[in-house]
């Protein structure tokens, strides 16, 4: 029998949804599913977990869909081993996820490095999904040293070498889990204040206390970037709808735009910029994001 840590199951957030477990290569995987209907997957971003998804899972169910969120492999709920982590784990872990409990094609809705998730599926795996929404969609899970001019990447190498180290990673994670660290990093990325709660910064924060959190964060930042969006694209047969908070200081609105020149010109693709929204805009706007989504869907769902 597996079950969640006390610590990933601490926050409020997603007791509603009553959230169960599942063993996948002998580690616990927390996930939960509501509502009846064609299927959508729900995929977080780095550092975040089930939820994130508070605002949306209830408002897509509701609608008819029958919602899955899971918290990745070393996030939320879920289990935290030490591992080398990647993308192409997480993919596994949702192709398994999918052949385990779904087995119809679903639409994957992804922000960040979720997004980045759900288009290696619409790409890798078109026999099991539908359809993909972008939420921000990150460009790899890393920097690519290429891209970085040569002081940050001095910095952001300097940085990494310091936060994998046994010695001074523990110390370092520490300074960057706490609770006013969070919330000064979230109103960096948000551009709407009021979704920067207590609940939100416990979201993140309550699952960095977990045994292992530190070794994935290490794990993490010294991982392969991984595909970029711009090579997957061209795979990619089903329907795509890319949302895009204007205002992401991470993942600017530039790169977005710059998508569609390298979409395949035969599939039904929408690109909707977001006003004054950063880098979360199903937490920061759900108000706008969920309709713009509810609206989509039948476009996948009926054709």
């Amino acid at each position: 029998m597996f079950t969640a840590s006390p610590a990933g199951l601490a926050t409020n957030a997603i007791a509603p949804f009553a959230p169960q477990t599942w063993s996948w290569r002998g580690h616990f995987i927390r996930y939960v599913v509501q509502g009846s209907g064609s299927p959508l997957v729900l995929v977080h971003g780095f550092g975040a977990s089930i939820g994130h998804w508070r605002h949306n899972i209830p408002v897509l169910a509701a609608a008819g869909y029958r919602v899955y969120a899971l918290d990745l492999l070393g996030f939320g709920g879920s289990a935290k081993p030490n591992l080398p982590y990647s993308l192409d784990l997480w993919v596994e872990l949702l192709v398994d996820f999918w052949q385990q409990h779904i087995q119809q094609p679903a639409v994957f809705i992804g922000n960040s490095i979720g997004a980045l998730l759900s288009l290696m599926m619409a790409a890798q795996h078109p026999d099991l999904t539908a359809g993909a929404v972008l939420l921000n969609c990150a460009g790899g899970l890393n920097h690519r040293s290429h891209e970085l001019n040569p002081l940050f990447r001095l910095i952001m190498g300097t940085f990494t070498a310091l936060a994998a180290s046994p010695v001074t990673g523990p110390f370092l994670f520490d300074r960057l889990r706490q609770r006013q660290r969070i919330r000064a990093t979230l109103k960096q990325v948000y551009r709407n204040p009021t979704a920067i709660t207590d609940e939100l910064v416990d979201i993140l924060y309550v699952p960095s206390c977990d045994v292992g959190a530190q070794q994935v964060f290490a794990s993490i930042l010294t991982a392969p970037a991984g595909p970029t969006p711009e090579s997957l694209l061209p795979q990619v047969r089903c329907p795509l709808l890319v949302l895009w908070g204007e205002a992401d200081p991470w993942t600017p609105i530039q790169r977005g735009w710059g998508f569609q020149n390298h979409v395949n010109g035969g599939i039904d693709y929408e690109f909707l910029p977001i006003p004054e929204t950063g880098h979360c805009p199903h937490d920061e706007r759900p108000e706008i994001v969920n309709p713009l989504i509810l609206n989509w869907l039948p476009r996948v769902f009926t054709a």
